[in-house]
């Protein structure tokens, strides 16, 4: 199950898991989609290739709830 960061990793933009507009790596690397383009859609992290991460909604998410724990190093 993937964890569904909160956060853009490289400026620190909300990604809500209920919304779409998040982009991660094979490591779960999480970035907005903004920072995805300016960052020609590869991880600056691994190097693994940015995907559209897909959105988490109702029961899915009250029963798996996304990660509080933010990454972005400001």
């Amino acid at each position: 199950m993937l964890e569904m960061r909160p956060d853009c990793e490289r400026c620190g933009t909300d990604l809500p898991a209920d919304q779409p507009g998040a982009f991660i790596c094979s490591f779960e690397c999480s970035f907005c989609a903004p920072c995805a383009e300016a960052l020609d859609d590869r991880c600056p992290n691994c190097g693994g290739e940015l995907m559209d991460r897909p959105s988490r909604t109702g029961k899915a998410l009250a029963g798996n709830p996304a990660s509080t724990e933010r990454h972005f190093k400001g």
